[in-house]
């Protein structure tokens, strides 16, 4: 599959839903780590990022209009010594919990399903990256065309990642009543950016009525020390 333009990818879907993209940044020397979330309903745009130490967290940006913290609140990014998690729910803790005592990325995921929120079923989507080497894994978790008796797993391991090149995958393949679930292979974009053009690339690129807040990581794979950026709509 060639390399999409990622800002006309966005640009041109009003309603990707999350997403998660990792990948080798064109020096060969950092990682890259992003996860923006997207909502329509009044309970899903009443977000934001925060930070907490090295992991990140959602938050109500007005607890007095949360209505159901359920699938909304949870942590996104999860830190280990040699490797970060990210995901779009609290699958985030299933595989952080798992691999600290000795378990798998796909096992954990294994144990884990869509989310429970019929009629639109939306995907599990989750990705992990060594801190050393840059390599990394995603993987979607979806429902057969909205059928909540039948789940599909699908996982994407990319072991030795090609500098500037990263892959996006989301929840959603574009808006609609119920949203259709993402469907083919993780799309592979170019990484050649610094991490604030990059930051503004994607922010910019995503619907502005929809976007609700963008997480951007770059990994320093020499000595595991990274940048952070976070963009919140509501501030």
């Amino acid at each position: 599959m060639y390399q999409i333009d990622l800002a006309s990818y966005l640009q041109n879907n009003s309603y990707p839903g999350r997403g998660v993209l990792l990948g080798l940044h064109q020096d060969g020397k950092h990682g890259v780590i992003a996860y923006f979330i997207m909502g329509r309903s009044e309970n899903s745009r009443n977000r934001i990022f925060v930070a907490e130490g090295e992991d990140m967290k959602t938050q109500a940006f007005d607890p007095s209009k949360m209505v159901d913290p359920s699938l909304i609140i949870y942590y996104p990014v999860r830190t280990l010594p040699y490797a970060m998690v990210v995901t779009n729910g609290d699958q985030t803790d299933t595989v952080y919990d798992a691999l600290r005592t000795g378990g798998s990325f796909l096992r954990a995921l294994r144990t884990r399903t869509f989310e429970p929120d019929a009629d639109n079923y939306t995907p599990r989507i989750s990705g992990i990256i060594c801190r050393k080497t840059g390599a990394y894994k995603l993987s979607i978790l979806k429902s057969a065309n909205h059928n909540p008796d039948s789940v599909q797993r699908f996982f994407y391991e990319y072991s030795q990642p090609v500098a500037g090149e990263g892959h996006l995958i989301h929840t959603y393949q574009q808006d609609g009543n119920p949203i259709p679930s993402f469907t083919g292979e993780p799309r592979p974009v170019v990484l050649n950016q610094s991490i604030d053009d990059f930051t503004d690339t994607l922010w910019n690129s995503l619907n502005p009525d929809n976007k609700v807040s963008l997480f951007v990581r770059y990994l320093d794979l020499t000595d595991g020390s990274y940048e952070t950026r976070i963009v919140n709509k509501n501030q």
